[in-house]
């Protein structure tokens, strides 16, 4: 079994109220191969809300207390998006899954690259606060934009 960011399985849970639905994410989920999940709205996060990033660091930073999550009008989040990623690491435990697709540039999923904390649509280099909870898990991780290479191997 594999978890998915529930947004790339069509679940409209993004901050703007959509979803960013990937067809062949959303035929394993039909499969049975995949469950959808959104670390966010397991934090208490609402839907819509307001965009948040992660000021003056990245997921590891946010992780060790050096950097937090804010909305876009200043408020800190970081407290809900911990609890999310808590709540989704218990329930991948649960499951004993071991690899994920994540929604690139999410300042909670994000892999590989996240945008920059200006909320000015910059990117830069780094995780997500899930996707670095999860590599220091050992978590396999995959994104929307390279899970293709093992799709078939689902």
């Amino acid at each position: 079994m594999i978890v998915v960011s529930a947004c790339i399985a069509g679940v409209a849970c993004r901050y703007d109220g959509t979803s960013k639905l990937n067809e062949n994410i959303l035929k394993l989920v039909a499969q049975r191969k995949a469950i959808p999940l959104c670390p966010e709205m397991l934090g208490g996060r609402k839907v819509p809300r307001e965009p948040v990033e992660i000021i003056n660091g990245d997921g590891e930073d946010v992780l060790d207390g050096k950097a937090c999550v804010k909305d876009k009008n200043g408020n800190d989040v970081t407290q809900e998006i911990l609890e999310g990623v808590k709540e989704f690491l218990l329930t991948i435990e649960r499951l004993n899954v071991k690899m994920v697709i994540l929604k690139t540039k999410s300042p909670t999923c994000g892999y590989g690259k996240i945008f920059n904390g200006t909320f000015k649509n910059e990117l830069k280099q780094g995780n997500g606060v899930l996707a670095a909870a999860l590599k220091r898990k050992g978590i396999k991780i995959y994104t929307e934009e390279n899970f293709m290479e093992v799709y078939d191997k689902f």
